[in-house]
């Protein structure tokens, strides 16, 4: 296998930060954090800062992210010739911060959004917001200015957001498929579980809390087709937005639409207590969680492929949507209890 040296040191190295990481049995160390500052503390033994609790929020929350994206380019990094898609899962970022910035520029703010520096793998031009063509100018995210394509004033908001969320997983996609075979087994099933995921929470997500009838839903949706079959299952579905598209037949407040549902087993249970109604929050914990658990089991599996680096660039993204989490819980006075019951996190 070519380049054997790069993945076995990168495995390593990835090895030995997730040792370090609040994943697995760690997570369960974030319960001891009484407050924001022992928090930091606790993930930033050597670094934390002595700040009022408003202020400390903000500066933990860019920590966290910073202390993320800093450890998945020192693998990515490691590779003396980057292959796209590992490129894209650290740009997923850019996309992100890109849609802030964009929609923040069409609002009137006055003062950028926080982007995440991800170093040489960047090619927006933030330092030049609230101009967004100047930003955008000779990157891949100028069809943005084709008005053939999308008139950024008229279709601010999801719509914009739809496009970049869509542009960036068939891009995902389809630098996955670039990759040997052996390489991809475990990223195309957890890839193609994501998306599905995303699509299914989006649409639950716009039907409750934007009232958005089914038609309305649908070009919101990643729609990418699904090739081959996933080792392992057959997935009964082929294309990535099909169990959206099914979702939109179902009643959100009728519990027993979803018993056939492929993804029923991530809605929230019918307790008999009071009306059910499907909650799309409980619905993303759950979902994050199965994606979570996916990642940490074929992490190791097979050491030497690609498929490990993927893995490892999920774990660290829970870990930061876990830490994150718990600081903005402790903000507001949950307690860490509170806060891993609510996202029912377990080791």
């Amino acid at each position: 296998m070519r380049g054997m040296g790069e993945r076995s040191y990168a495995y390593a190295k990835a090895c030995g930060i997730i040792g370090k990481s609040f994943v697995g049995k760690r997570v369960r160390d974030l319960e001891k954090a009484r407050g924001l500052s022992e928090l930091d503390r606790m993930v930033f033994p050597q670094s934390f800062k002595d700040l009022p609790e408003k202020e400390l929020l903000l500066d933990l929350e860019k920590r966290i992210t910073v202390r993320a994206v800093d450890s998945i380019i020192s693998i990515i990094g490691s590779f003396s010739k980057v292959p796209e898609f590992l490129s894209l899962l650290i740009r997923g970022y850019e996309y992100t911060d890109l849609k802030g910035a964009i929609v923040a520029s069409l609002e009137g703010e006055k003062t950028i959004p926080v982007h995440t520096d991800i170093g040489r793998f960047q090619t927006v031009h933030f330092e030049a917001w609230p101009d967004i063509k100047a930003m955008i100018e000779g990157t891949e995210f100028k069809y943005l200015l084709d008005k053939k394509i999308v008139d950024l004033e008229e279709k601010g908001g999801i719509s914009m957001q739809t496009l970049l969320d869509r542009r960036y997983y068939e891009a995902l996609w389809e630098s996955l498929f670039s990759l040997p075979v052996k390489d991809r087994i475990t990223a195309k099933r957890i890839l193609a579980d994501e998306i599905s995921l995303r699509n299914s929470s989006w649409a639950l997500r716009l039907r409750t809390y934007y009232n958005m009838p089914p038609n309305a839903v649908m070009p919101h949706l990643v729609n990418i087709p699904l090739k081959g079959r996933l080792r392992g299952k057959k997935s009964g579905f082929r294309a990535l937005a099909d169990e959206a598209i099914r979702s939109l037949e179902l009643s959100l407040d009728h519990f027993e639409d979803w018993s056939s549902w492929r993804w029923k087993d991530f809605i929230n249970p019918d307790t008999g207590l009071r009306h059910w109604t499907l909650d799309p929050r409980y619905f993303q914990n759950a979902a994050s969680r199965y994606l979570y658990r996916l990642a940490r089991h074929n992490f190791r599996i097979q050491p030497f492929s690609l498929d490990s680096i993927f893995c490892f660039v999920k774990l660290k993204q829970f870990e930061e949507d876990i830490l994150t989490s718990s600081a903005e819980g402790l903000s507001i006075g949950m307690s860490s209890k509170d806060i891993f019951s609510m996202l029912g996190v377990e080791p």
